[in-house]
């Protein structure tokens, strides 16, 4: 279980979680990501992709009081979040899909090509 970032290069930052997500867990992710945000000149220029492996949820009971990145949502252009179709409107809902000023698309494990693409587009 956990949040990790495998890989931030040529603009696009791709991270993992795995099993169930804590609070605590993503509030580490969200610095560690703000650091990376942070470099290079490229603020506006990131797009994200969010890998899960199996992935059960969220933690009950902790307090998910703000949006994942939502301190960062001028650094990210897309998103693309990859994982079993059983997650999808719950993960979109989590990440305030429509509420957020980019443009945030759910794919199945079989779609990991298409969501590179995806984020690849202009």
């Amino acid at each position: 279980m956990g949040a990790e970032i495998l890989n931030h290069a040529a603009g696009v930052l791709t991270i993992k979680v795995s099993g169930t997500l804590t609070q605590p867990e993503l509030a580490k992710l969200q610095a560690a990501a703000a650091g990376i945000f942070g470099t290079g000149g490229t603020r506006g220029k990131w797009r994200v992709l969010v890998l899960t492996e199996n992935f059960a949820g969220w933690e009950r009971g902790e307090t998910w009081n703000d949006f994942s990145f939502s301190d960062h949502d001028a650094d990210i252009e897309r998103m693309a979040i990859v994982g079993e179709r059983k997650w999808a409107d719950q993960a979109l809902m989590f990440t305030a899909k429509g509420l957020r000023p980019f443009q945030i698309e759910y794919f199945e494990p079989a779609q990991i090509a298409a969501a590179r693409a995806w984020l690849a587009a202009n």
